[in-house]
C-alpha cells in the first residue's frame, strides 16, 4: 500500500511540470546552430523574419520561405534549390525555450515512401 501511495504521489508531482515554450520570443532574430556532419562540427548562423530565413554558412547566403503553422511550428522551403533534395520542405518545431536559446526538432515536411522519417534535434542560440 505504501508503494502505491509513493508512486501515486510521484506521478502527481511530475504531471505538474510544464516545459517553458515562449515561441513568440524566437519567431524573429539572428541565431547560431552547431551541428555535426561526418564527425566534423560546424556552426551556421541564420537570420529569421516572419516570412524568410537566411542561412549564412562558409561565406554563402541561402534563403528559404517560412510558413508558420502555429507559434511554435513552421515549414521552411528553399527559394532557390540547387538539388532535388533541397526542393523538399523542412518541418521545424520549437520544443522548449530559455532566455537566449531554444531546443527544436526538424524533419522532412512530407515523408518519402519506403524510407524512414528521420527526426533530428538541435539547439539554436540567439546572437546578440
Amino acid at each position: 500500500m505504501r508503494l502505491f501511495l509513493l508512486l501515486g504521489s510521484l506521478l502527481i508531482l511530475t504531471s505538474c511540470y510544464n516545459i517553458e515554450r515562449e515561441c513568440d520570443d524566437f519567431k524573429t532574430g539572428t541565431f547560431e546552430f552547431t551541428y555535426t556532419i561526418d564527425g566534423v562540427e560546424q556552426t551556421s548562423r541564420f537570420k529569421r523574419t516572419e516570412t524568410f530565413n537566411i542561412d549564412y554558412h562558409e561565406g554563402k547566403a541561402d534563403s528559404s520561405s517560412i510558413r508558420w503553422i502555429n507559434n511554435c511550428e513552421f515549414v521552411l522551403k528553399k527559394l532557390h534549390p540547387t538539388t532535388n533534395s533541397e526542393k523538399d520542405a523542412i518541418h521545424m518545431k520549437i520544443l522548449s525555450t530559455s532566455d537566449d536559446s531554444y531546443t527544436f526538432e526538424y524533419k522532412l515536411a512530407v515523408k518519402r515512401p519506403n524510407k524512414p522519417l528521420n527526426v533530428e534535434k538541435g539547439v539554436a542560440y540567439r546572437v546578440k
